[in-house]
């Protein structure tokens, strides 16, 4: 009698797949990707999202794709080298920089930057302002998570050539985020970028610098001993592979990462031509918080922004960090107080009060009864007012009649 249980056939054995071996590869052909076309472009995004990393990276070795501009520029890439082996060398580079590729296979992707699908800018003609595709791949180097650290972040940019006004103001911004537990993202130029920096690493917070270069070159050489202190209480991070030179182009790719990759954008002082303004715009076209310091209409420096504020009905006038708290905190619990003067003890009296106070002239004395006719009340409610200017210190009893104390003599109540 023949076993039930007995194969009546041969069935080869599959192995299972290894997890990491596929990310491995997923993450090689990312790189590969990243590589053979700038950041941003939207043809080799789609084809990613279409056909996986993998097959994308096949087809486009292959020319299988549609775009004309694209098989071009792939074959004049080739000419450089294998994508795949320059991937692999940028990978062992960066693992011996003590950095680390990140993708969106992996769970320290900050998911946020997705939001970069939506982003078209109205009347884009510069392919800068239309190849604005959410990332392949972001190296990072630092030792905090990234996907934790953009979770709670809000953007300071601004002018390289900032004004002492301008610089306080980031500092301060800097400094009050980061001491309310907000990470500071910015791109760490000379100026506004900078002064945002260091005011997050003064107050012991974090701060990440978005590059537009190699996480191994950071620009501009000048802050280098401020790129230190951030890898070690912050990161580092950027689209390109070690080594990749700060070309300008790059500056505005790398500006769509900063709007997307946080929670709202502050400028801080812009000329009127600045790449900072160009952040602020990425960041309105995918509805995050748009947030103008004002600066003296004199300076050139406070060009840029203000004409943003006009241009843009969305964009909000901020002027220190309740003000921004409000816009990207959250709903109905970082509200920013009302500015108000200080009170004064005049603010305090009832309407009868501030009638008494009102009657009597500024130079000389009145009699009670006087006082009485002149506020339109009787004589004993006045005397009860007077007894409450008394003791407010407002007036003063002085021959037989009251009089307005000095100024030097009334107390401010503090708010």
């Amino acid at each position: 009698m023949s076993n039930p249980h007995r194969a009546t056939s041969a069935e080869p054995i599959r192995p299972t797949p290894d997890p990491l071996d596929e990310l491995a590869e997923i993450k090689l052909a990312r790189v590969a990707l990243t590589w053979l076309a700038e950041p941003g472009t939207w043809s080799v995004y789609r084809l990613t999202n279409e056909y996986g990393p993998v097959d994308a990276l096949d087809r486009l070795l292959a020319g299988d794709v549609p775009d004309r501009r694209l098989r071009t520029a792939v074959a004049a890439r080739l000419a450089a080298g294998d994508p795949r082996e320059v991937a692999a060398a940028a990978i062992a580079h960066t693992e011996r920089l003590g950095a680390r590729v990140v993708v969106p296979e992996d769970d320290d992707w900050p998911s946020q930057v997705r939001d970069l699908e939506r982003l078209s800018l109205p009347g884009a003609e510069r392919k800068i302002d239309q190849e604005t595709a959410p990332p392949l791949a972001i190296w990072v180097r630092g030792q905090w998570p990234l996907a934790e650290t953009l979770d709670r972040a809000v953007a300071v940019v601004g002018a390289r050539a900032a004004s002492p006004y301008g610089g306080y103001v980031a500092t301060e911004l800097g400094y009050g985020l980061a001491d309310r537990g907000w990470t500071v993202v910015s791109g760490g130029a000379h100026g506004i970028d900078a002064a945002a920096h260091r005011g997050a690493l003064n107050a012991g917070g974090l701060t990440v610098a978005v590059l537009a270069c190699g996480v191994d070159r950071p620009y501009p050489v000048g802050n280098s001993s401020l790129f230190d202190r951030i890898v070690e209480s912050g990161l580092l991070i950027s689209e390109w592979m070690p080594g990749a030179e700060p070309l300008r182009h790059r500056f505005l790719i790398r500006n769509r990462l900063i709007a997307a990759a946080t929670a709202g954008t502050v400028l801080v002082e812009a000329a009127a031509r600045s790449g900072a303004t160009q952040t602020l715009r990425r960041a309105l076209a995918i509805n995050r918080p748009a947030m103008v310091v004002p600066g003296p209409v004199t300076s050139a420096m406070s060009v840029g922004a203000h004409e943003l504020l006009r241009e843009h009905p969305r964009s909000r006038l901020v002027t220190g960090l309740p003000h921004v708290l409000e816009e990207v905190g959250r709903i109905g619990a970082d509200l920013a107080p009302l500015a108000r003067a200080p009170r004064q003890p005049r603010d305090l009296l009832d309407d009868e009060s501030a009638l008494v106070l009102e009657a009597l002239p500024r130079r000389g004395t009145l009699g009670p009864d006087e006082l009485a006719a002149r506020a339109g009340l009787d004589v004993r409610h006045t005397l009860r007012k007077l007894a409450l200017l008394e003791d407010l210190d407002l007036i003063v009893r002085r021959d037989g009649g009251y009089a307005i104390a000095a100024p030097s003599s009334r107390p401010t109540t503090a708010r």
